[in-house]
């Protein structure tokens, strides 16, 4: 690159705008991480009475390496129990959470079948949206849905 040549310069309130975006974008994605994991092993306990990381992994195809890393993580924000090579249990910070993000996915879910999103599509996409979505986005999807059943 010769010296009349130069790089696009960012303005520092440029770079400290796109700095928080990329903040928040990561903390959301950790969030919807732990949301995921929460619900199964909501899933797995009310199926079985335990959550295993072994079950978790695969039915999240994931690494068992994967769920002991993130399952560290839930444990250190207080929203599992576990004792090594033993069961992973919700707090009931983490059922809270678990409910809720059930709660939004299935909002979610009933609005897109409402507009006529095929079923298999339908739940694939509430799965993504429901950890993205606004309460007041949520909220008027509900409305809708309770008025067009």
């Amino acid at each position: 690159m010769s010296k009349s040549e130069s790089k696009p310069s960012t303005s520092s309130a440029g770079a400290v705008v796109a700095k928080a975006r990329f903040e928040r974008i990561r903390k959301d994605h950790a969030q919807e991480l732990a949301e995921d994991y929460l619900e199964m092993i909501d899933d797995l306990t009310s199926a079985s009475g335990e959550a295993r990381a072994v079950d978790i992994a695969a039915q999240l195809g994931v690494s068992h390496v994967t769920v002991t890393k993130t399952v560290a993580r839930l444990k250190r924000d207080g929203l599992v129990t576990s004792q090594p090579y033993r069961s992973i249990f919700l707090t009931p910070k983490g059922k809270r959470i678990a409910d809720n993000a059930r709660r939004r996915h299935q909002t979610v879910l009933q609005f897109l079948l409402a507009l006529g999103v095929p079923a298999d599509s339908a739940e694939i996409d509430a799965e993504g949206i429901e950890h993205h979505i606004s309460p007041a986005t949520l909220r008027a999807m509900r409305k809708y849905t309770d008025e067009n059943s």
